[in-house]
């Protein structure tokens, strides 16, 4: 009996502190590394992870790097296998606080902010600012953003033979609409 009040307090707590909080498991990921006159390197991850909590500015976003489709199977294997290692290093994880970000000044007009935090990706850890724009939406609050990654801070290795046929720096925009949990119960 115990046992279940306590579940019972702790779900209930839980359910009234993530009204709060504004997340998706739908975020988007667009990856781009391509240099000109040779092939195409692009994929797109539509399963990130995206958490933004407002009394504190946190927002943190997490990446499972095998959920990245490129439009090449042999690409997808070589991205997976010999250069993100993803079976050693599955995921990437941003954590961050957005500077002057305040819950009452979003509306329907897109603002800039910054973001400051530390990125995680394939074992290295790095402090990064990225911009982005968020903006109230019907349905939640819509996020933009670009990071770009340089392939070195975080000892990608890429063998000399192709190495002037991938980007030095991959361009990587985030895209997503966090809701909190009571707009997901209205959405249904």
């Amino acid at each position: 009996m115990k046992t279940t009040t306590l579940l019972i307090l702790f779900f209930t707590a839980f359910s009234v502190l993530a009204q709060d909080k504004f997340f998706t498991t739908a975020g988007t990921v667009n990856f781009e590394a391509s240099v000109p006159f040779f092939e195409e390197i692009k994929a797109v991850n539509r399963q990130v992870v995206i958490f933004l909590e407002p009394k504190t500015s946190s927002f943190i976003c997490t990446v499972i790097i095998k959920d990245f489709q490129f439009k090449l199977d042999m690409m997808q294997q070589h991205f997976n296998e010999n250069y993100m290692e993803s079976d050693r290093y599955p995921k990437a994880v941003f954590k961050g606080k957005i500077q002057k970000f305040d819950l009452k000044d979003i509306n329907e007009i897109e603002k800039q902010y910054q973001i400051k935090g530390r990125l995680s990706l394939k074992g290295k850890s790095r402090e990064v600012i990225v911009s982005a724009f968020i903006k109230k939406v019907a349905d939640g609050i819509q996020i933009i953003s670009d990071f770009p990654i340089a392939v070195s801070d975080f000892d990608i290795k890429i063998p000399n033979p192709i190495a002037g046929k991938i980007a030095k720096t991959a361009n990587t925009e985030l895209t997503g609409i966090v809701r909190t949990q009571e707009m997901l119960l209205t959405l249904k």
